[in-house]
């Protein structure tokens, strides 16, 4: 999304220039080193001279077989001539910025359609539909993202303070967006019960992959140089060891911890009734279930259940809605949980979702430290497809696939099919160089953030819906059809 850094004057930017001026950069390298040589024979040999041609030509070499890496050697060679001209910012990597557009497009089509044609909408519990992708997509980019702009650091310190803020700049909108303020086009009373208001969601899920992800990426890569073959074993050994532990702890918690009974209440249509009371039995361990799963019970033992997203997806269901895969009334035999808040974005769920984030930060190594087109395009391929073989399979023997839970099956599915999705549009993009069919996209995902806050937030339809003609039914969303 928007909220992400651009990937500024990194050595993953595109090199816009042309293959003729480059050679025209090169050849005049090569000159230079030839009349040092001359000019001081007496402290550099022709062998020396020899060899700096030699370094000149591999540089060469290098730029032109990665078109997404900017060659270093104009920079070495005129460092004095660059001290007195500002350095050019370089072009964003395309392909991210289409994929996070698309993903913005999905979000808002699933959000608009959803409710018209539910196939498309969340899944009501386990498996799989084109709305449940969308979240992991979002983390698969932002990992991607991470890889680039973390490829070179001058100063740990600053970097983490950066990621920082922009972690909490992103859990501060998301409090915002979806803790309560904006209740709805249809209401039009602003305000938020501290005592009532939704702590988790979208962004600050995002917020808190992000920051794992940049403080490992920060801190915790290797810092020597190694081979194309083996930086994934070697320079980033303990990403593997977080993404093992975080993989440990949630599969524990998941399948060992005890759910017991629980209950809540529901308020009362008029204040003078009391709240009605419900009373869940569980006493089960490792249950997967709507009811009795460890990814509710630990978001209302640490966040309150009053915190939670108070209109689950599992009131879809076939138990709790008569209109199954689509929102209805109860039916008579209803289940006392149907009613129950919980929320998608809860704690351990977040835990799992962090992985997906690492998937795409490993994608992007890849594009630092493998410089051929086709090597990216062949190691992605293997990766996402095992990942999407590997996560059907645990579905088959029983891990389901459910997105509100994001069980370990979902991550892998999702981060394969985000995998896949961002290799045809790096080929299509980067590659092949069809950019202006794309241009739409390019442009939603360098403004992601902001089309994510006015119309998935439902922000500027609320602006809108302020403004009216006499009574406030007279308004401009109610004369198109919207908000009656």
């Amino acid at each position: 999304m928007g909220m992400y850094e651009p990937i500024k004057g990194g050595d993953d930017d595109f090199d816009t220039r042309n293959s003729s001026s480059s050679m025209m950069i090169d050849n005049k390298d090569v000159e230079s080193a030839i009349q040092i040589s001359q000019s001081s024979s007496s402290s550099v040999s022709n062998t020396n001279a020899a060899a700096i041609i030699v370094n000149l030509n591999k540089q060469k070499q290098v730029q032109e077989k990665d078109p997404l890496v900017l060659s270093s050697s104009n920079s070495n060679n005129h460092h004095r001539h660059n001290q007195q001209q500002p350095p050019q910012r370089q072009p964003r990597l395309v392909s991210l910025d289409v994929f996070r557009g698309l993903t913005v497009a999905l979000m808002i089509l699933v959000d608009d359609l959803g409710g018209l044609v539910p196939a498309i909408n969340h899944s009501p519990w386990n498996g799989l539909t084109l709305a449940d992708f969308v979240m992991p997509f979002f983390l698969f980019i932002v990992g991607v993202a991470l890889a680039l702009a973390y490829k070179k650091l001058s100063c740990r310190i600053s970097a983490t303070k950066k990621a920082t803020l922009q972690a909490l700049k992103l859990l501060l909108v998301g409090l915002v967006l979806q803790g309560g303020f904006f209740h709805g086009i249809n209401n039009l009373t602003y305000g938020v019960d501290i005592q009532q208001m939704r702590l988790m969601g979208v962004l600050q899920r995002i917020a808190i992959a992000y920051i794992v992800a940049a403080l490992c990426e920060i801190w915790l890569k290797g810092e020597d140089d190694i081979g194309t073959k083996l930086f994934a074993l070697t320079k980033y050994r303990f990403h593997w060891v977080v993404v093992l532990m975080l993989s440990v702890i949630y599969l524990s918690l998941l399948y060992g911890l005890y759910v017991p009974d629980w209950e809540y209440q529901i308020s009362a249509e008029t204040s003078s009734s009391a709240p009605e009371i419900f009373s869940v039995k569980c006493g089960t361990r490792g249950n997967t279930g709507p009811a009795c799963n460890a990814v509710g019970m630990i978001d209302r033992k640490v966040l309150g259940i009053q915190h939670l997203y108070l209109k689950p997806v599992y009131a879809r269901t076939k138990q709790c809605s008569i209109n199954s895969p689509d929102n209805g009334p109860l039916p008579p035999d209803a289940p006392s949980w149907c009613q129950a808040p919980f929320d998608p974005e809860g704690l351990l769920s977040s835990v799992m979702a962090i992985i997906t984030c690492f998937v795409g930060l490993h994608y992007g190594h890849i594009i630092v430290h493998l410089k051929d087109h086709w090597d990216r395009i062949v190691h992605w391929t293997i990766i996402s497809s095992c990942l999407v073989v590997v996560g059907f399979g645990l579905s088959f023997f029983g891990m389901h696939i459910n997105k509100a839970l994001y069980t370990f099956s979902y991550m892998c599915v999702t981060g394969g099919a985000a995998g896949l999705l961002f290799t045809a549009i790096y080929v299509m993009v980067d590659v092949c160089g069809f950019r202006r069919v794309n241009m739409v996209f390019e442009w939603m995902g360098k403004h992601a953030l902001m089309i994510y806050v006015l119309v998935a937030c439902n922000v500027l339809p609320i602006m809108l819906h302020g403004f009216y003609w006499k009574q406030p039914q007279n308004n401009i969303l109610s004369l198109i059809g919207i908000g009656k």
